[in-house]
């Protein structure tokens, strides 16, 4: 698992979202925690979150809900940033406080090669990009 649990949830909350808002709905929390088969109370926190880092807006009112203001801008490295931080792009995969190019792990040099090219993937697939893939029935979100 490279991604953490609340990390694949908000990439799956986002498409959702993102689906909706292209059909020009907004959308509630319980209707998200549904199409990903999260539970509520988790997808609330991931909602708020991607909410917070502003990859995701939200509005309150009988009209409101969670919509997206520019799939277009808004990358898979902005969903992964939002929950995990840069740690899953820094952080030593053997836990070392120390590791770096100076001082490398046993698997520095390797896993290093490996972020580059997740860095590069992340960093040109839009939201829109994964949005469309879904409305095509591409894949799942459950």
């Amino acid at each position: 698992m490279l991604l953490s649990k609340s990390c694949e949830y908000a990439i799956r909350a986002a498409v959702y979202v993102g689906y909706k808002t292209l059909n020009k709905e907004k959308t509630g929390m319980s209707e998200v925690a549904e199409a990903i088969g999260a539970p509520v109370h988790f997808t609330a926190r991931i909602l708020q979150g991607l909410s917070r880092k502003r990859v995701i807006s939200s509005s309150k009112g009988p009209h409101g809900g969670f919509y997206i203001e520019n799939s277009a801008k808004v990358y898979l490295i902005d969903i992964i940033r939002a929950i995990e931080g840069d740690g899953l792009f820094n952080a030593c995969i053997l836990g070392l406080k120390n590791c770096s190019d100076t001082k490398p792990c046993p698997v520095h040099d390797e896993i290093k090669t490996v972020r580059t090219q997740l860095l590069l993937e992340f960093n040109k697939k839009s939201l829109r990009d994964l949005v469309s893939d879904y409305q095509q029935n591409k894949y799942v979100l459950k």
